[in-house]
């Protein structure tokens, strides 16, 4: 008798071996990443997609057993995230905390956040608020964390003890830690979004498509992060795997973008299209404006360009945002001295500032965007005129599948 309460203590009801032990800590991680980016961030958050009643509240269950974390906090933290991102009313911005804060103590950041009971109110609007959120979810966030200690010790013994551990710091670890830090620090882009955030890793498998988080800034209420041809998002692999067996019903994904030929002004639909795309406007202008004018400015100059820091150079995309006083002097100084490099920075600079909303009216955009296409095709540089003419035919094609 002795020995078996032995046995259950140190394996568990399962007598399992480690693989079994590994096997089952990946499922639960990755099933507690699932509710987290499927139904905390896609669908609760951003709207992008509603799931099946059953579906939605396994999620909110698993949640609650895997991590404590209530609905509404997470919601309100993240809404408030996109509406003051990179500000110092940001609850994690790795540009005012700095990376190393906001890695390894974003769950604390997290817990600070939630503690503001005026925004779990005016970002977690629309939340579930039904009896078994008040009374349980909510009420007693911390029983699904015991309540998890409690199964896996008894499945595993004292094993369970350290898989229980690793769960508990998956969350805080990879979402916390990882996606609003590393993805608002490190990466490349794909839209010059108002922000500093990063594509981690075209391939959104360990995270749940999170890693596409550049993508996510540039259309927030998409339920699909991944948008180009070489980029795979799990997690909306998992939603289409839903709405076939008739358990989701996508409501939102990114449009795309199409480009209409020989267009000699631009109409209503550019105007569309500039506002849905602004970030993958300006992102098209580096690369096909900017970026070629300092390659030739370096055929001309020899090395004097080369000279130009990397970091500065890409600033070029943004009019040097993100950069400090010095920098952003050392580069105005540099485009100074470049007229043709200066004139296309400058004419991005009025790009973006046609491309946000800031009360002006459709009718009063057009306009605008003429008189844009019109000057940017008079200043005799190709890239430019070239760009003018592209954008000319901008509009919405439909929505990326």
């Amino acid at each position: 008798m002795s020995d078996t309460l032995i046995s259950l203590a140190a394996r568990g009801l399962t007598q399992a071996s480690w693989g079994t032990w590994i096997v089952y800590l990946l499922v639960v991680t990755q099933l507690t990443i699932f509710a987290v980016t499927l139904y905390l961030h896609r669908s609760q958050t951003h709207r992008g997609v509603d799931f099946h009643p059953v579906v939605a509240h396994f999620f909110r269950f698993w949640s609650w057993i895997s991590t404590g974390m209530v609905t509404k906090e997470w919601v309100a933290i993240h809404r408030k995230h996109h509406a003051k991102v990179e500000t110092e009313e940001d609850p994690h911005s790795p540009q005012i905390y700095g990376i190393r804060k906001v890695f390894w103590e974003g769950v604390e950041l997290y817990r600070e956040a939630s503690e503001k009971r005026d925004d779990m109110e005016k970002y977690g609007r629309g939340t579930p608020d039904d009896w078994i959120e008040r009374v349980l979810y909510s009420g007693h966030p911390y029983w699904g964390p015991t309540l998890m200690a409690i199964i896996d010790l008894a499945l595993f013994g004292a094993v369970g003890g350290v898989i229980w551990a690793l769960q508990m710091v998956w969350i805080p670890f990879w979402a916390a830690g990882f996606v609003n830090g590393i993805g608002h620090w490190w990466g490349y882009r794909n839209f010059e979004s108002a922000d500093t955030s990063t594509n981690v890793s075209p391939w959104g498998v360990w995270i749940g498509g999170e890693e596409l988080h550049n993508n996510h800034h540039a259309f927030p209420s998409s339920a699909k992060f991944a948008l180009r041809k070489w980029e795979f998002d799990i997690g909306w692999a998992a939603i289409r795997g839903f709405e076939m067996l008739g358990l989701a019903k996508v409501l939102r994904v990114a449009p795309t973008l199409d480009v209409r030929p020989n267009m000699n002004l631009p109409d209503t639909e550019t105007v569309k299209a500039l506002l849905s795309h602004r970030f993958h406007v300006m992102s098209d202008y580096f690369r096909g404006v900017i970026a070629p004018t300092l390659r030739e400015e370096a055929a001309n100059a020899g090395a004097g360009i080369k000279a130009l820091p990397r970091k500065l150079r890409k600033a070029l995309g943004n009019g040097g945002r993100w950069l400090d006083a010095a920098s952003r002097e050392r580069m105005t100084a540099f485009t100074e001295k470049h007229p043709q490099l200066r004139t296309v920075c400058e004419f991005r600079a009025r790009l973006a500032e046609l491309t946000e909303r800031n009360g002006r009216n459709a009718e009063g955009m057009l306009e605008g965007v003429k008189e844009w296409c019109r000057e940017a095709e008079q200043t005799g540089i190709r890239t430019l005129a070239d760009f003018a003419a592209r954008l000319k035919g901008y509009r919405l094609a439909g929505e990326a599948a």
